[in-house]
Formats: C-alpha cells, structure tokens, sequence
C-alpha cells in the first residue's frame, strides 16, 4: 500500500492500468502457459506448444535483428506474454501497486505511451546488448519497471508498505525513494552477475526504470518552467 503526503493528481479510474492488468490476465489463461486451456494437451506436447508460443510471441535477439519481418513486432507483443503464473502474478502485483497513482498523475494517454515505448526500448535495449542470443524474453517486467522509475520521479516522497521475509514478513512502512532505489541496486547487480546466464533479462529492468525516470522527468520539467515564469511575470505586473 501506498501514502502520498501533499502530492497533486488527477481524479478518475486509471483504465489503462485496468486495461493492462486485464489484457496480461487474459493472454495468460488462453494461452498455453496457464496450462488451463485443453487445446494445447499436456505433457510433451504442452510443452512444445509452449515453447513455439513463447518464439512466436516474445523477443529472440538474434531472430529480431536477422529474421522476418514478423520479428520487428515481438518487442510489442511480448509485453502482454507471460512465462509461468510466478511470473504474471508478480507482474500485475508491481503494475496494480504503482501503475494507478502514476496513470492518474501522468493522465492516460501519457501514461500509456511511457508504458509501452520504455517496455519495448527495454527489451529492444537487452537485444543490442545480447545481439547473438537466441533466448526468448516475454513479459511485461521491462514496462512496469519504467513505471516504478516514473513513481520515483513523480512521488518520492510517498511511503510505501513492504513486507520483508528475514523480519518474518512484518508490514513495514519506507519512503519509495528508498524501496524503488534498493529494487534498481538489486537488479543492477543482478544484471551484472547474471550476464550471458539464462533466467531473468535483469538488464531489461534496469533499463526499463531509467527510461521511466527519464520520461517523467522529462514530461515534466517543461511544465514546471512554464508554471513558474509565469508567476515571475504575474508578479512583475504594475499593481
């Protein structure tokens, strides 16, 4: 849970988090990752189908810059895939957390664009660096990242419960500056010890926050420029 003390937004239901959490949700059941739905099989023959899927939907770095042109949509396609239920859950979790405060602060429009454009250069970014790989990444990790760098910006001084096993999940309540900046050291060193290994894309995060931070802070700075030029010339007007 989140406390923002004194920060401004704007009122009204944030559907493009709904959106999101509902389009991820769906993808995931229909598909053969969920293992729920009785037209892909099971056993051998689920997992092939999985495996074909997660080609035919996620990002293969070395087939992105070398295959079809069908390949060119992947890193759009693949922020509404996901591998396992661990994997989705955690997702939606960090999206439903942050995504509903910075949609309401950004506005919609703005909102969808920074969640769309810093997930796909996130992934496109892991795919310079990793040109040669033929792992395949899906998931929206890379976008909600860039959400979490975005609330940083926007709220950091909001205070965010978190729940920490080795204090035997106890809620305690820390500033986000503090959580969201100890998440991004966390996956900085990860990416680092995990480069070139198979599992999470660490990378992909690491840049998808900094490509948040950076779109807010952009978005932003020129509206605060404006705002106070104008009171500087209000308040040079002869009275």
């Amino acid at each position: 849970m989140i406390r923002t003390p004194g920060q401004p937004g704007r009122a009204g239901t944030p559907w493009v988090t709904w959106t999101v959490l509902t389009v991820c949700g769906a993808v995931f059941l229909v598909g053969p990752a969920s293992g729920l739905n009785p037209a892909y099989g099971r056993g051998p023959g689920l997992l092939a189908a999985q495996a074909a899927y997660f080609e035919r939907w996620g990002v293969v770095p070395v087939e992105l810059w070398h295959g079809s042109a069908q390949a060119l949509c992947t890193p759009l396609t693949a922020l509404f895939v996901h591998g396992n239920w661990l994997h989705l859950l955690g997702n939606m979790l960090f999206l439903y957390v942050f995504g509903a405060m910075t949609e309401a602060h950004m506005g919609r429009a703005a909102f969808a664009l920074c969640y769309l454009v810093t997930g796909c250069l996130a992934l496109l970014g892991y795919a310079v660096v990793h040109a040669g790989s033929d792992r395949t990444l899906v998931g929206a990790s890379g976008a909600i990242s860039g959400v979490l760098g975005a609330f940083l910006y926007l709220f950091p001084r909001a205070r965010v419960t978190s729940l920490f096993p080795f204090l035997f999940f106890l809620p305690l309540r820390f500033p986000a500056w503090a959580v969201l900046l100890f998440w991004f050291a966390l996956q900085w060193l990860a990416a680092g010890t995990a480069a070139g290994r198979p599992g999470v894309a660490y990378l992909a995060h690491v840049m998808g926050f900094a490509l948040g931070f950076g779109y807010a802070w952009v978005r932003r700075t020129p509206a605060v420029r404006v705002k106070g030029a104008a009171r500087s010339t209000e308040g040079d007007k002869p009275t």
